[in-house]
């Protein structure tokens, strides 16, 4: 039986995230004027992770850090006996937050960060040059970090898609998920108020970056 897991904020978090990713990369390694959209996917990237760690307290059920961070007692039970679970098993749990984290961290080195050339960061004329150096090294060498969790986490869904046959990509496109035992797991939300709730936190994210990004 399906059931919605994932509403549709936290999907559309999930594939404006990527987009935001791919653009910065790119735009990155195109240098020249597209660091002007580096920026911007920067930005996108720092506004889209502010609105998950909020949207961790204040979403729907399996949105929520408190549904699926589990104990290191936990995390060892299901290493021993793996089962199914609706939203983050502990180990994806780990995942997201290694993600999140590491990528919250590079979109704010990239606010101080600076390319000697014709890009620097909106806060970096606020701090000594010691501190835009090693923010700027930071943000250059955690890249490849990411490169790297991002393949992983690739590989994994790849994984449960061939190996356990379980498509983890539909459920995040769709939000639903088929569930053997599907009676048992509360029902979630996805509905226009849930979505104006989002709406209402992503904006206000982007007024307070403006005024203190502009």
């Amino acid at each position: 039986m399906k059931i919605r897991i994932w509403d549709l904020p936290l999907r559309l978090f999930h594939w404006l995230l990527v987009m935001a990713v791919i653009g910065s990369f790119v735009s990155v390694k195109l240098g020249g004027n597209a660091m002007i959209w580096h920026g911007r996917f920067g930005y996108l990237v720092l506004a889209l992770i502010a609105f998950r760690l909020v949207w961790g307290f204040v979403g729907t059920h399996y949105a929520r850090f408190a549904q699926f961070i589990k104990s290191p007692k936990a995390i060892l039970a299901y290493l021993k006996n793996p089962s199914e679970t609706p939203g983050h098993s502990p180990m994806g749990a780990i995942s997201v937050l290694v993600l999140l984290g590491l990528f919250l961290a590079q979109a704010l080195a990239g606010l101080f960060a600076t390319d000697d050339i014709a890009f620097d960061g909106p806060l970096a004329k606020y701090v000594a040059s010691a501190w835009v150096e090693l923010l700027t090294s930071f943000h250059r060498w955690n890249e490849w970090v990411l490169l790297a969790l991002v393949a992983t986490h690739i590989g994994a869904i790849l994984y449960y898609k061939y190996a356990k046959r379980i498509n983890l990509t539909s459920a995040m496109i769709t939000g639903d998920k088929e569930l053997a035992d599907a009676a048992k797991e509360p029902l979630i939300q996805d509905d226009s108020k849930v979505r104006l709730k989002a709406m209402a936190i992503m904006i206000t994210i982007a007024l307070i970056m403006y005024y203190f990004l502009r």
